[in-house]
């Protein structure tokens, strides 16, 4: 349940109604400090970190067999030596003592053929799909839209975000999180020269990053059920959005390779914790972006404080706190 105020689609209202046209010039007005202080107070209102927390499982159970799907689908095509860039990298990324345990996995799947390899790359995607179709009832109470759209409208538009959006943000992802073992793995596989490898290197993180902000800018502008503003609006939350992931992600690495007996504890099973903390992290990301974007529209169409009134402070929304009456008893 949202306790905070529903954000006016300012693209509906006239310019007499508005405090800007410009979203540089309202983040310049308001502050970008004030503005992140209220957009997470409407993240947190929002249940943002509970919405979080859906999304990253199901992407979670999205990476893993898109993972195994990508060697095999690579073996099926009798691309043998691409399969073996792919196992190298998923190997490389892996942290601690689950490199075995990826290492079967992928080596496993990709003897198996074409069928496996169909049925997986469908889990992976139905899997994307239910996550962005939790992205958006995240981003809906969020913004305070009481409701998701219709079951065919959501998993429909959940489904094109995935084959649009999900793979832009999926490449920008793997540039960035697995592009250095790729570059070294191809170097190893394909002798490329080291020329080519630093070419590489300095090539995907722009593409990388162009990649993401374009990702979800796209899930910004399409993912909730409202008429959102132009773009520059949305381009905002966007930019925090991988700024906080990269930030998290780095955070997550370093706390992963040099924290205290983090493979120790969790032995063959090391990947899997990291991937589910890695994908929550991505969650948080995503739906803050969501909330300094509706905060900045809400404070240009006058709502200072995204919290519904709680004049009594018990805690419960004045709107949801009346007298049921004896039906409701």
């Amino acid at each position: 349940m949202s306790s905070v105020r529903a954000v006016p689609e300012t693209e509906l209202m006239s310019g007499e109604a508005l405090s800007a046209d410009d979203a540089w010039h309202t983040v310049r007005r308001y502050g970008l400090r004030h503005l992140l202080g209220t957009g997470f107070v409407r993240f947190r209102y929002g249940d943002g970190f509970s919405h979080a927390r859906a999304f990253a499982l199901q992407l979670a159970l999205a990476a893993v067999p898109l993972v195994i799907a990508g060697a095999g689908l690579a073996t099926a095509l009798g691309v043998e030596s691409f399969a073996e860039v792919v196992a190298r990298t998923v190997v490389a990324v892996s942290p601690g003592t689950s490199d075995e345990l990826v290492g079967r996995a992928v080596e496993g799947d990709r003897r198996r053929g074409l069928i496996v390899v169909i049925a997986a790359l469908g889990t992976a995607f139905a899997a994307a799909t239910s996550a962005f179709a939790q992205l958006e009832r995240g981003a809906n109470r969020i913004y305070g839209t009481e409701r998701d759209r219709p079951a065919l409208q959501k998993y429909g538009r959940a489904a094109l975000l995935t084959a649009t959006a999900g793979v832009a943000m999926a490449v920008g992802l793997l540039l960035i999180v697995a592009g250095e073992p790729f570059g070294e793995a191809m170097e190893q596989v394909y002798r490329w020269g080291d020329v080519a490898e630093e070419f590489w290197d300095v090539l995907r993180w722009p593409v990388g990053l162009l990649a993401l902000v374009v990702a979800v800018t796209a899930l910004l502008r399409f993912a909730p059920r409202r008429r959102q503003p132009g773009l520059s609006w949305l381009a905002v939350g966007a930019a925090v959005t991988v700024l906080a992931w990269l930030a998290g992600s780095g955070l997550l690495a370093a706390y992963v390779v040099l924290g205290a007996n983090f493979d120790e504890t969790y032995g063959p099973l090391t990947a899997v914790m990291a991937l589910l903390l890695w994908a929550n992290v991505t969650g948080i990301a995503l739906l803050a972006g969501v909330a300094l974007a509706a905060q900045l529209e809400a404070v240009r169409a006058g709502q200072g404080d995204p919290r519904l009134p709680d004049t009594d402070d018990d805690g419960i929304p004045d709107h949801l706190d009346e007298d049921p009456g004896p039906a409701g008893r």
